[in-house]
Parts: structure tokens; C-alpha cells; sequence
């Protein structure tokens, strides 16, 4: 084993992390500011390295890097999975630091990905590496999954299971700012956009149109109380905390200015659905439509009945070709929940590894977001685990850091983790 951690070399690790912040690869249409500058450069330092490397273009500008490292004789493969994307800098002048400086400054290196998750893929990167260096014979092999839009849809990890490469992997370590717990569990998440539509009119003769807004604020209502018998059932995680729903945006008009005295045609809310272990999706779905439909129904009826269409026939002339409630519910995305048994090899082999490398027990966890170890887990049936360094609250926000110490000692557990799973050659 000491053989093997000799080959983590400090300053290597604090140089390759800087280069990977030094360029840019915000998920953005914009060219130069995607993923295909980090993916070049990591393709050629790969090959340098000795690894088998191929480049997949994802979407234009942004594309999968795949390496192998291949050991001696048959035996599983181990997957590190890393991503190259990273989320906005926000306004560079409210940074202490730039935000694609990549400085070093006492034991921490300062800018956008240091440990979402650019660090990390650094310290994949030199754990590889020094399990090539030290010359440990290993079975099996070692893949490097270095994927795209990871903050956004996931096209990334998405594309490399439809091409098959998550074929014969047999278990996986997403690398992501976790504070080096091992993680054993992820929530996941559904979402969704809720469309409310009525009849545009005057804000003084709110009769002669039908607000989308009362029906959107019910609906979101006995979401809450959905949100609420949901926790009640479930409980509290040990890991992951409670289940949510939550509306994060609401918008009227969905198009075109919005202005006091107009009512609008339609409203929009966002929802960002997350989900814990014993929760079912397809269910929690269905139960989402029957609030909508109900709604929507109750609306209809009142709208033909008593003296409101009175009113309504007044002023329309002609009710049924004048207003209607319609509502619509789209889950656009599905990430499902993930946990994996400690009596799994890649647990059993990564605590060992901590065990060794750290001299400590592991602290057992679970992570609060959807990784690409969602898909990974939930359409290819891998066995995974979420380990590396980053404090849980640093990510997506100005001055983000990484410790060099944390994640040196990243870069050796992910290391002895792979010959621990692999079963070193005696």
C-alpha cells in the first residue's frame, strides 16, 4: 500500500486541479466556454499516461472522454465517474479570487469546479495514474468516465449507457464534493412544470375572463398537503433528511409582459420534486395528475352551474365557446432514488480503503442531489458509491475551494479503492 500512496504526488495533484479550472467549461452554447477545451486536454494527458482513450461528441462542443486502464487477466471493472461541466461564476467581481484563476493560496485552491468537481476528477486522474506507476499488478480494469452536463439534463452519462459503455462495468465511484463521506444513497428527484390556462381579460370585469392564477395557487396548495402526508408516511432518512416538493418558479403570463390590470391566459409553476427511499415514482405521478385533473374538474363544474354562469352568459353571450379551465402536468425529467448494501464488494472495498488510508472508520452518507450515479445506478443496474473531497455547502457558490490535504487524501483512498475492489495480484 505504501508503495502505491508514494506514487500520489502533492504538487501533481494541485497543478492538474488548476489546470482543469483554468479552462472554462460552463454548460452554454457559447463556443470556447463548453466542455470540448477540458475534454481535449484531458485526452491527450490520458494518452500520455498509456491509457486506451476514446472521445464521443455528446452534443457540438461537448463531448465524452473514456479511458482504460487495463490490467492483468480477466476480472471486474471499476468505474470512476467524474464530470467537466461546471455551473455559472455568477459576477466574477463579487469573487475574492477569479473565478478561473485557479489560485493557491495557503492549503486551499480557489475557483468555479475546485471541488465540483474538477478537483476530484484531478484526483481520479493521479490515483490512476499512480496505480499504473507503481507497478501493483491488478485484475480486471479501471475505466475513467469523464462526462458532460452533469449540471443540466445528464446528456452525458445518458449517451455513454445507450452506447453501451456501462456494459460489464461492474461496480462505479462518483466523484463528487461529498466531504469525503462514503456515500451509500442519493435522493432523487422528478421534474415537473404545472400549466394553468383561462381567459385573458380586463382586470376590472375579472368575470368576463377566468384567472389561471386561484386554480394554479389551490393546486400548489394540496401539493403542500401531498408534500406533508408524504413525510408523515416516510419519516425522517438516516442520510438523506425528508422527502420535498417545491415550487421554485411561478410565472404569469407564461409569454409577453405581465401588467396589473390584465388578467393573464395562462400561469406556470416549476416544480422540483425529491425523493427518499420507499417512495415510488410512478405512483407519487399519478397522485400529482389527480390533484391537477381534480382541479380542473371542480373548476369546469362551477363554471356551468349557479349564478356565476349567469353572469358568465351575460357577458359572454355564449358560455361554451366563450370559457373553459383546462390544466396540464408534464414530468419532463426522472431521476430516481439510489441505495446500495454495505454487503456490496465496491462498499466493503472503498471502507477498507479509508480504513487504510485515513486510519479511521468511514462515516457512512448519503448525498442530498441527483449525480450521473442516478443513471448509472437506475438504468444500468451498476452498484455505486458517491466519495471525494469538497465541503457540502461550497459548490455553485462565489469563492469555491477545495483543501489540497482533503483532496490529496481523495486521491489515495480512490486509488487503494481500486486495488481493494480489484483484488491485487499476489
Amino acid at each position: 500500500m505504501e508503495r502505491l500512496l508514494r506514487e500520489i504526488k502533492r504538487e501533481e495533484l494541485i497543478k492538474l486541479t488548476q489546470d482543469l479550472i483554468r479552462i472554462p467549461s460552463v454548460r452554454s452554447q457559447k463556443e470556447g466556454s463548453n466542455e470540448e477545451k477540458v475534454a481535449i486536454f484531458l485526452s491527450h494527458l490520458l494518452e500520455e499516461m498509456g491509457l486506451d482513450v476514446v472521445v464521443e461528441e455528446v452534443e457540438p462542443g461537448s463531448p465524452n472522454v473514456i479511458a482504460v486502464l487495463q490490467g492483468e487477466g480477466e476480472g471486474r471493472c471499476l468505474m470512476f465517474e467524474c464530470h467537466t461541466d461546471v455551473v455559472t461564476e455568477g459576477d466574477p467581481s463579487e469573487w475574492k479570487y477569479g473565478p478561473y484563476e485557479g489560485r493557491l493560496v495557503g492549503n486551499r485552491i480557489y475557483g468555479r469546479g475546485a471541488c465540483d468537481t474538477k478537483g476530484n476528477l484531478a484526483a481520479a486522474i493521479k490515483a490512476v495514474q499512480a496505480i499504473s506507476h507503481s507497478g501493483i499488478p491488478f485484475k480486471g480494469r479501471i475505466l475513467l468516465g469523464i462526462l458532460v452536463d452533469e449540471e443540466g439534463m445528464m446528456s452525458g452519462v445518458k449517451h455513454f449507457i445507450r452506447q453501451g459503455w456501462a456494459t460489464g462495468i461492474h461496480a462505479a465511484i462518483i466523484c463528487e464534493p461529498v466531504d469525503n463521506q462514503l456515500c451509500i444513497t442519493q435522493k432523487g428527484a422528478l421534474r415537473a412544470e404545472l400549466i394553468t390556462i383561462g381567459k385573458m381579460s380586463h382586470g376590472a370585469m375579472p368575470l368576463a375572463g377566468l384567472n389561471p392564477i386561484p386554480p394554479m395557487i389551490s393546486i400548489l396548495e394540496k401539493i403542500r398537503q401531498l408534500e406533508e402526508e408524504e413525510i408523515e408516511r416516510l419519516g425522517k432518512d438516516a442520510f438523506l433528511g425528508y422527502p420535498s416538493i417545491t415550487p421554485t418558479v411561478l410565472q404569469a403570463p407564461v409569454r409577453g409582459e405581465p401588467q396589473l390590470n390584465v388578467i393573464p391566459y395562462q400561469c406556470r409553476a416549476l416544480l422540483d420534486i425529491r425523493t427518499v427511499p420507499g417512495q415510488s415514482h410512478e405512483a407519487l405521478k399519478k397522485q400529482l395528475e389527480e390533484i391537477v385533473k381534480e382541479e380542473e374538474r371542480s373548476i369546469n363544474t362551477n363554471l356551468g352551474s349557479g349564478p356565476l354562469k349567469e353572469i358568465r352568459e351575460t357577458l359572454e353571450k355564449n358560455l361554451s365557446k366563450g370559457i373553459s379551465f383546462q390544466s396540464t402536468l408534464n414530468v419532463f425529467e426522472d431521476r430516481p432514488w439510489t441505495k446500495t448494501s454495505r454487503e456490496e464488494w465496491i462498499v466493503r472495498a472503498v471502507s477498507k480503503a479509508i480504513q487504510s488510508v485515513a486510519g479511521e472508520e468511514p462515516t457512512y452518507g448519503g448525498v442530498p442531489g441527483a449525480t450521473d450515479g442516478t443513471f448509472l445506478s437506475a438504468w444500468a443496474g451498476i452498484p455505486i458509491v458517491t466519495l471525494g473531497a469538497g465541503k457540502w455547502m461550497i459548490p455553485h457558490q462565489k469563492d469555491e475551494w477545495v483543501s489540497v490535504e482533503e483532496l490529496e487524501l481523495t486521491a489515495k483512498i480512490y486509488a487503494a479503492s481500486a486495488l481493494e475492489y480489484l483484488s491485487v495480484i499476489e
